[in-house]
């Protein structure tokens, strides 16, 4: 039977967009400004989700190992740099996305985008993209103290919304978006196209898998 709600919550990297090719981009060119060579896409995939300073750390871990403080921020700083240059050079919406959204709000449904990228990357990646316009709000990983798996995002969505968590669904790709949604207590649905670090999606705690957005209508409709 559908669950009931009045606002789906949408992650961005692996769900709506497919990232990987220019976040790997800015994570080469940080990774040769210190005289490392190349990772591959499918290294940098697995490292996607956590925000910038898990991604860096990642990325640098096996060829210096753990960074220390100092050492950590001029690396962030460097991604930053290289990645405000090469955002939406190949970033793009999965198939059946914009089917998705427009389907979500010609039924009624009140949309946000959830994530844990930063803001400043963030809002011109959906404007570049043609996805800003679907949303109306968007709440970053920089836009609270505290990112995904944290409840604390999908809360301050539904305050802002002005309904109760329960009246909220989370649509993500990984296991960050499970636990988010399970710990806020709202139903959550998970794609298979996206990140989640590698792992197998099958084993995680959700209440629906769906294959693309559109699906997503099988086990949602609009609260009364």
């Amino acid at each position: 039977m559908p669950v009931s709600a009045k606002v789906l919550l949408l992650d961005l990297d692996g769900t709506l967009l497919d990232t990987a090719q220019d976040i790997t981009t800015a994570v080469n060119r940080m990774r040769g400004a210190f005289g490392f060579g190349p990772l591959e896409v499918s290294v940098v995939r697995n490292f996607i989700g956590r925000g910038i300073a898990n991604l860096v750390s990642q990325s640098m871990r096996n060829s210096v190992g753990e960074l220390g403080v100092t050492a950590s921020k001029v690396a962030i700083a460097q991604f930053e740099k290289q990645y405000e240059g090469c955002a939406a050079d190949d970033s793009h919406p999965y198939p059946g996305v914009l089917e998705g959204l427009e389907l979500f709000r010609e039924k009624g449904f009140r949309l946000a985008c959830v994530t844990n990228k930063a803001e400043r990357f963030t809002l011109p990646l959906l404007k570049k993209t043609g996805l800003a316009g679907y949303f109306e709000l968007v709440l970053s990983g920089d836009s609270s103290e505290d990112k995904k798996p944290h409840p604390l995002p999908l809360q301050h969505a539904a305050n802002h919304f002005g309904v109760k968590i329960e009246d909220v669904v989370m649509i993500g790709d990984s296991m960050h978006d499970a636990a988010a949604a399970r710990a806020a207590g709202c139903p959550v649905f998970i794609l298979p196209y996206g990140y989640n670090e590698g792992q197998e999606l099958r084993g995680l705690d959700c209440d629906a898998f769906i294959d693309d957005l559109p699906s997503a209508m099988k086990y949602v409709k609009v609260s009364a």
